[in-house]
């Protein structure tokens, strides 16, 4: 279809292939690929191109979290010999890195890459005017197709007395420019636990409020783990805890928690980190005018990704699955091969790999063991291969962390947690053997060079045999080839 303009009561009007409403992660790839493909493209966006991502999620907290590492090892290699002097932190400066971070990676994302690729760019807020028609400003687009990509934003959780005292989210912690004396972060996911993690590497005093527990989508053993090392770092985790209400103290703030004994405890701090999860965009766009259901966890969409109008699909965040970047350019790709070749793909979970950016890192693929007991029963075995059982880690002192893989009795690999020093790359053989369905002997017989981290997930994998490998009836069969020399 043509990309024409035409006159409608004043409103230019596009006819095009495929209309993008968002220009994070998913959006991005969709606008791209379908341009690419030859496609008439238009994408919307309200805001900042890149979206969360690049502006207030993945690139400014790993650019933050690498300044909070570089100060923890100036603090840390005494072990290994060197001796450096307490370092200097100067907070303005590392938020103009976290800056310069995203200025670099946005050409990527610009308007002018993408009109360059053929796409049309509209800035402004876009909402349904039809089944098959979107309205942005003065302009109305009429698609074949079209995809939400909105995302999500920061869901702020109603606890009183917290909207009348400042407070961040991961929408404005990266436009403070003073280090908090002391930060007190509601949440313990995996934003939570970064955002913490980084603020006391750089020198503040840290306190973590976790409803639940920490990370409670993880393997609650290595979960565990890492909790000890925050707590070794000197941030008070606190699971589990009722906050009955926010109050003003002095030029800070007050937290007043629920004993659980009828009692009340306060505590007190300078800031407040609110990283309580996230919450699909999907107020303003009309939805109901295009036949679109959706709900609290976002729009309804079936495993290719179709809503309950067939001409729109939704991606990442705003669709209500998993909420990572990598995610929504899974879903893009899925979309692609659904609109453009029309091929009846579907979203997998089954080989999807998530890392928590911590120190050590926290990585996780497939089913966890109690996942995996829920699913199998006792037909499961679990593999474990501690790092300090690594040379590598040895000669870095990176001993801190585990390998734990569930796989049937036949081998067959369920899910993979790794608690370690580059615990994201070491998942990805995990992620390739789920997802083209290897055993555990595939990456048993590996040959992996030495020494490396990588030799974790071997040894781990080779413990599978170990039982049968040194049992009594290998032994017979050693004694018996004996007999003929």
């Amino acid at each position: 279809m043509s990309n024409t303009t035409k006159s409608n009561i004043g409103n230019s009007i596009l006819d095009v292939d495929i209309c993008v409403i968002g220009a994070g992660s998913g959006g991005l790839s969709v606008a791209a690929g379908a341009a690419q493909l030859g496609a008439s493209t238009v994408l919307i966006e309200r805001h900042r191109m890149g979206g969360d991502c690049l502006n207030t999620g993945c690139v400014p907290s790993k650019a933050l979290l690498a300044a909070g590492k570089a100060a923890h090892r100036w603090r840390g290699e005494r072990a290994l010999g060197v001796e450096y002097a307490p370092p200097g932190v100067d907070f303005a400066a590392v938020n103009r890195h976290v800056h310069e971070v995203i200025a670099a990676i946005a050409p990527n994302d610009s308007i002018e890459r993408f009109e360059g690729l053929g796409v049309r760019v509209i800035q402004g807020t876009a909402r349904f005017a039809g089944p098959r028609e979107v309205v942005a400003g003065d302009t109305r687009i009429r698609a074949r197709r079209f995809v939400i990509a909105t995302g999500s934003s920061a869901t702020v959780p109603p606890i009183p007395g917290l909207d009348g005292v400042p407070y961040f989210t991961n929408e404005t912690v990266f436009d403070n420019t003073v280090l908090p004396r002391h930060l007190i972060v509601i949440g313990g996911g995996p934003i939570g636990l970064e955002m913490a993690q980084a603020h006391r590497a750089l020198g503040a005093e840290v306190t973590v409020l976790e409803a639940a527990r920490v990370l409670p989508k993880d393997d609650p053993e290595l979960a565990t783990l890492l909790r000890q090392q925050f707590v070794n770092e000197g941030i008070a985790v606190r699971e589990r805890v009722k906050i009955l209400r926010v109050e003003p103290d002095g030029d800070g703030v007050a937290l007043v928690l629920d004993t659980g004994e009828g009692d009340e405890e306060r505590i007190t701090g300078s800031h407040i980190l609110v990283a309580a999860g996230r919450r699909p965009n999907v107020a303003g766009l009309d939805l109901e005018k295009a036949g679109i259901a959706y709900g609290p966890r976002g729009i309804t969409v079936d495993a290719r990704l179709r809503t309950s109008n067939r001409r729109v699909f939704a991606i990442g965040d705003v669709a209500g699955g998993p909420q990572f970047t990598h995610v929504a350019g899974y879903h893009a790709g899925i979309v692609i091969r659904n609109a453009q070749f029309r091929l009846p793909a579907k979203v997998d979970y089954r080989a999807l790999p998530w890392v928590t950016y911590t120190e050590p890192e926290f990585a996780h693929v497939g089913l966890t063991e109690e996942q995996a007991r829920a699913a199998h029963g006792d037909a499961i075995t679990v593999l474990r291969w501690p790092f300090v059982e690594n040379d590598r880690a040895q000669t870095e002192r990176k001993t801190s962390g585990l390998v734990k893989a569930v796989t049937t009795k036949s081998g067959k690999i369920l899910g993979a947690s790794i608690l370690g020093a580059e615990a994201g790359e070491l998942i990805q053989v995990w992620t390739l053997a789920i997802g083209q369905g290897l055993t555990v002997k595939a990456l048993a017989g590996m040959i992996v060079p030495y020494p490396t981290l990588g030799e974790v997930s071997k040894r781990a994998a080779g413990s599978f045999y170990t039982p049968k490998l040194f049992g009594e009836r290998t032994r017979r069969l050693v004694r018996l080839l004996s007999w003929f020399g």
